[in-house]
């Protein structure tokens, strides 16, 4: 494989990786209020979490795999797997480690939840808010094409999807998913005749 084939494989592994970790997080923000209709159930929201989580870790370890293999960086394992190991760009390498070390925490959490507990899992699982954004600055100060308009856009977006839905979780009242069918069934109680 070219190295200019490994570089830009990297970078767009990067982007990609981004832009699914922002879903990812969008949803999980939002999926606590569980919003659903007859054309959107739950189950399809926590299956897309679930999926794009999934996908995102794909697309993490392409980028990083390239980027260890890529010639020009020569960064090797250690660099991509222990934080300020590298010494290219070392602070900013450090950060995408970090993100990486969170988001493997929470793999490995999920995949042992049912041993857990969930109170544990929730706890930890709450590291995705974390490796989000440590993320977003590992790749505005280590991209080579961070501060590009198009690279810049795809950023600015994923920043906006997420502060919307954090906004929208933030504002919206606490939901009860079950207090429509709770006040027809009192409405049906009340209704019956006394025997």
């Amino acid at each position: 494989m070219s190295n200019s084939v490994l570089w830009y494989t990297t970078r767009g592994a990067g982007a990609v990786s981004l832009i699914l970790l922002t879903c990812v997080v969008a949803l999980g923000v939002l999926s606590a209020l569980r919003v659903q209709s007859p054309t959107w159930p739950r189950f399809l929201t926590t299956g897309l979490h679930r999926n794009l989580a999934l996908m995102t870790l794909v697309f993490l370890a392409l980028h990083i795999v390239t980027a260890v293999v890529d010639p020009f960086t020569n960064l090797g394992w250690t660099a991509a797997l222990v934080p300020f190991a590298s010494y290219y760009r070392t602070f900013w390498l450090g950060l995408g480690v970090i993100s990486l070390d969170l988001l493997l925490a929470i793999v490995v959490t999920s995949l042992l939840r049912g041993w857990l507990g969930h109170r544990a899992w929730r706890v930890i699982h709450w590291l995705t808010y974390a490796a989000w954004p440590v993320g977003v600055i590992h790749g505005l100060g280590t991209g080579t094409d961070s501060w590009s308009a198009w690279m810049l856009a795809i950023t600015g977006a994923c920043v906006a999807a997420v502060g919307i839905a954090v906004y929208w979780r933030l504002t919206s009242p606490a939901g009860d998913p079950l207090a429509a069918a709770r006040t027809t069934f009192k409405a049906a109680v009340d209704r019956r005749e006394p025997q």
